[in-house]
């Protein structure tokens, strides 16, 4: 089933904007397990590339305090 979804959506490419013929409606629900998902396997993958490279990360996370800091409200 996923080969059939890659050939329909191309990846890198903009999402359809409306239900793609022959495919169901999705719920919220199942856009929310999804995303869920998502961004758990997201941070995961974080949290893996700040052990395997430590300095960058800690580059990273300087960089971020120090946007943070010049952000005017």
């Amino acid at each position: 089933m996923p080969d059939q979804e890659q050939q329909r959506r191309p990846v890198g490419g903009p999402a359809p904007e409306g239900p793609v013929p022959g495919e169901p409606m999705e719920s919220d629900a199942e856009r929310r397990r999804r995303r869920a998902v998502f961004l758990r396997e997201l941070t995961e993958a974080r949290e893996l590339r700040a052990r395997v490279q430590p300095r960058r990360a800690r580059a990273a996370r300087m960089r971020h305090q120090m946007r943070m800091r010049t952000f005017r409200w």
